[in-house]
């Protein structure tokens, strides 16, 4: 079996937009809410096997691996779908993907681009409707490289990876992981960058107490800030939650909070169960004092075993079909993602790489807590979220911080 390899690369600088009006289910929103789907399911297994803080996107892996499946036959197209929490309708979800591309490209108030792009091996031979769903929907353009050389190919693709995520990520393919029988690469990078709405003062930052856990305490630069701030309860997942937004509004930090040390295990677990986009619609803002510790770190991960556990089995193995793409028998070799968050006071920033390497081969008012202190002062969740579209672009968990920021 021949190989090719999959990248996703992800950005993000927060800010935000105007709200989008009410109505018809559009292919957009269909592929919002797979995402977010998704999203719950991909966190909750990426956990399971990655201990600490941990930084990942959502998104930037769906859209990588969307844009595979549509290159897969048979059982393995199956699995990909459902995995991917997709619809039967093909032509709906590519529809979804090219005007949740457009969208994003052409966000207010905040730096935000998502790209994709195939890397194909000289003299590889791709087959026409797929090389036109990847440029039509998915917006994706095409090179050629000699990944026997791979050294070389490695430095492109990397490039590309920086360039498009304002050098953030940095090293994502290894040249050992090319070789002359890999057919093709293909790669998502997201970048965003904004401000918070309403920014933290800097005189306000004072080392606080961070409970890493039952036994571990640490002073950490934390952040304060007293405005109105959607927050509120999750009883089931015995929590709460803040949102707070970035500037314009369209895009948000949604924090949940464990109320015990260690309960962000059980919320990692549950969140699937509940309906976070509802709870956050039917909560008002009201007033609240916030102690939000500042973080900055970064997450490179292996999700070959992450996607098989999640279903997506037969695309690692020879009895892969992708039919769709060559009629050489192909396989995928390996998943990567390498992601990037900061959290301060004028704002955040994160990016992310996915790398899939192919062989040959109730409408009851939510209650609001009173007029509260919110001290996120243990290991929580959190997720930055396209509050329109519902749409998680980078979700993580923080553990563990260091005594200072450097």
């Amino acid at each position: 079996m021949r190989t090719f390899v999959l990248f996703s690369l992800v950005a993000l600088a927060i800010c935000a937009k105007t709200m989008a009006e009410e109505g018809e289910v559009t292919p957009l929103q269909t592929i919002a809410q797979t995402t977010y789907g998704f999203g719950c399911d991909f966190l909750k297994t990426v956990a399971k096997t990655n201990n600490g803080n941990l930084i990942t996107s959502p998104l930037s892996a769906q859209v990588i691996l969307a844009m595979t499946y549509f290159g897969a036959g048979g059982n393995t197209a199956t699995q990909m779908r459902s995995s991917l929490h997709m619809p039967v309708d093909d032509q709906r979800s590519q529809n979804g993907f090219k005007e949740l591309i457009t969208t994003l490209n052409n966000v207010n108030s905040v730096t935000l681009h998502l790209a994709n792009k195939m890397f194909v091996r000289d003299g590889f031979t791709v087959a026409p409707a797929f090389k036109a769903i990847t440029a039509n929907h998915f917006l994706s353009e095409c090179q050629s490289l000699n990944f026997a050389d791979s050294a070389a190919s490695a430095g492109t693709i990397n490039a590309w990876c920086e360039e498009k995520t304002n050098n953030r990520i940095k090293d994502v393919i290894k040249p050992d992981s090319l070789t002359s029988d890999t057919a093709m690469v293909l790669v998502n990078a997201v970048y965003f960058k904004g401000e918070w709405d309403r920014k933290f003062n800097v005189e306000n930052t004072q080392d606080r107490p961070f409970h890493v856990d039952e036994h571990t305490t640490k002073n950490v630069p934390t952040m304060y800030i007293k405005h109105n701030f959607r927050y509120g309860n999750i009883p089931d997942l015995d929590a709460k939650f803040l949102e707070i937004p970035y500037k314009g509004k369209e895009m948000s930090m949604v924090i949940i909070l464990p109320n015990t040390i260690n309960g962000l295990s059980q919320v990692t677990e549950r969140l699937g169960s509940v309906d976070m986009p509802q709870l956050l619609k039917r909560s008002w803002a009201s007033p609240v004092e916030v102690y939000l510790p500042k973080f900055k770190f970064e997450t490179s991960l292996d999700l070959k075993e992450t996607l098989e556990q999640m279903g997506m089995v037969d695309m690692f193995s020879n009895a892969a079909n992708f039919s769709g793409i060559s009629d050489i028998p192909l396989k995928v070799s390996k998943v990567i993602q390498k992601a990037f968050i900061e959290v301060n006071e004028e704002g955040s920033e994160a990016a992310a790489v996915t790398a899939v390497l192919i062989l040959p081969g109730s409408s009851a008012p939510l209650p609001v807590l009173p007029p509260n202190i919110i001290s996120v002062d243990k290991p929580f969740y959190y997720f930055i979220y396209h509050r329109i579209f519902k749409l998680p672009l980078f979700a993580g968990l923080v553990y563990d911080l260091p005594e200072n920021d450097e």
